[in-house]
């Protein structure tokens, strides 16, 4: 098993594919990869449908000339991105992305979303039923029973299910109520929380009077409802203030006390500040549950487009 960090960060916006706005450059993008390096933070969670391979390339300019040791690389097989007609779209897809990357091995591989699933889990266990250096095998906006088919599989080719990543924050907690967590912690399943800050919705950094700018996908979703996010969002800077931290940190060290492994996504340095900080934060088991509570009584649905309820 391979030593994982406690925080992943996340390189979707790297893709500049709209759902977040604006675009980043490698000359922004460079500083925050050195000083997420620095921290220790070396656990990069990518996938080639963040732009077509955009995120990917930026990654991996950063990391020509590092020893391969230093870092660990999180990417995925996202079905709709293969060509499914082809018997080796699996391996296709593969060796494609490590081309792109510069790499001859991966750390954790996905099966990104549940489009044919079953087949695809299949396809990926023959892959690397017998190799050398298979990576963590993982899957991503599975439910429950999508979960266990999954391992099945796996098992079957003398393979495991090793990490589970679902949408997972103070305002989705879906992958919880439905057991998923449980189910993880009983069978050594890593579970990577993604979107733990719903895309800065929990930061602080956006209310009534400053919401998110119009035109990114991100907007549609919260900004309808920044009245309740602002209730849950002045209790945050409470804590925050509390643990001299800023309010972002408080749904990361969240998240990490309920056993999970977030995945940030970092597009300021300020980001992988907040990122090293929210590691070392403790919350007490009441505070945890009051923040539940209160999130709770929203009655928010933020549920995405490429998603699905987990129960």
């Amino acid at each position: 098993m391979i030593n994982l960090p406690k925080i992943a960060l996340g390189a979707w916006a790297w893709g500049n594919d709209g759902v977040f706005g604006g675009t980043l450059t490698d000359k922004e993008l460079r500083p925050i990869f050195d000083k997420s390096m620095e921290y220790g933070l070396n656990l990069w969670d990518t996938a080639y449908a963040y732009g077509m391979g955009t995120s990917e390339k930026l990654l991996a300019g950063f990391l020509k000339g590092l020893p391969r040791e230093s870092y660990l690389i999180s990417d995925k097989f996202t079905p709709q991105c293969a060509d499914a007609s082809s018997p080796t779209a699996m391996k296709d897809m593969i060796e494609m992305q490590l081309g792109l990357m510069g790499l001859d091995r991966f750390d954790i591989y996905w099966i990104h979303n549940v489009w044919e699933a079953p087949k695809w889990t299949e396809e990926l266990a023959k892959y690397f039923e017998g190799k050398d250096n298979v990576p963590l095998i993982g899957v991503s906006n599975h439910n429950l029973a999508e979960i266990k088919q999954a391992n099945d599989i796996l098992k079957a080719h003398g393979l495991k299910l090793s990490a589970v990543q679902n949408h997972y924050s103070l305002i989705n907690r879906s992958s919880e109520d439905s057991g998923i967590l449980d189910y993880c912690r009983k069978n050594d399943i890593y579970f990577f929380a993604y979107m733990v800050l719903e895309q800065g919705a929990l930061s602080g950094k956006y209310d009534t009077a400053h919401p998110m700018p119009k035109g990114s996908a991100k907007a549609e979703t919260y900004n309808p409802v920044l009245d309740k996010l602002e209730i849950l969002n002045a209790e945050l800077k409470r804590l925050a203030d509390k643990y001299n931290v800023g309010a972002a940190q408080i749904p990361v060290a969240w998240a990490i006390s309920k056993g999970t492994l977030p995945i940030i996504g970092v597009t300021k340095t300020a980001h992988v500040d907040d990122a090293a900080k929210a590691a070392s934060v403790k919350l007490s088991a009441d505070e945890v549950k009051a923040l539940e509570e209160l999130a709770d009584s929203l009655k928010l649905n933020v549920v995405r487009m490429w998603e699905k309820e987990m129960k």
